[in-house]
């Protein structure tokens, strides 16, 4: 008789071997990474982690995968805010916050290790769309109120908006010295005066 899955136990389990595994490619980079190292971080065996994860390159995408998720969900965060520019204010906000896991900067350098190869490229895609897809609708609320920009589209705002994440994200990934913690203001600030009318 085979036995019962308990889909709550069985999605706790992966959640773990995911983020030992985020904590490993953060130290070892994706090259360095092993399962076994990642086995041991999550406290399981081999076998477990195969069940779960035929190779290594499928735990880094369910990692990928899960941070999008994340991303989409936070759109009810938002819901009934009427103050469309404190709302992509926030949204930067939590970017910098996100980006201020001691493991991001070594898990970006991970990734971006591997971004060639189309499964990463593929997720790496899908998340910057469904980021920019949470922005848009709140670019479009506050041109429509006055409180932004209205000189470029919605599209390019949010393009804009994407860009000055990124690339804070890539700045903290690569500068010891440029911690999300010590910039976050002046990333909000930024945003601010792009933003500005």
């Amino acid at each position: 008789m085979a036995r019962t899955v308990d889909p709550a136990r069985h999605e706790a389990r992966r959640l773990v071997i995911i983020d030992a595994a985020l904590t490993v490619f953060a130290e070892r980079g994706y090259d360095g990474a092993t399962t076994a190292e990642i086995c041991r971080r999550a406290g399981i065996g081999s076998g477990t982690f195969f069940h779960y994860f035929p190779t290594k390159l499928d735990v880094l995408l369910a990692i990928l995968t899960l941070g999008t998720q994340e991303t989409g969900e936070a759109e009810a965060r938002y819901e009934g805010r009427t103050d469309a520019l404190g709302v992509i204010l926030d949204i930067i906000r939590q970017g910098a916050d996100d980006a201020a896991d001691p493991r991001m900067p070594g898990f970006v350098r991970a990734v971006g290790g591997v971004m060639h190869l189309p499964g990463v490229a593929a997720r790496l895609d899908e998340d910057a769309g469904v980021q920019q897809d949470l922005v848009r609708p709140w670019v479009e609320r506050a041109q429509r109120a006055g409180e932004i920009r209205t000189d470029l589209t919605p599209d390019r705002i949010t393009s804009w908006l994407y860009l000055l994440n990124d690339g804070f994200l890539g700045r903290v990934a690569v500068d010891e010295g440029f911690t999300a913690e010590g910039e976050k203001e002046t990333l909000v600030e930024t945003a601010r005066r792009f933003l500005a009318p």
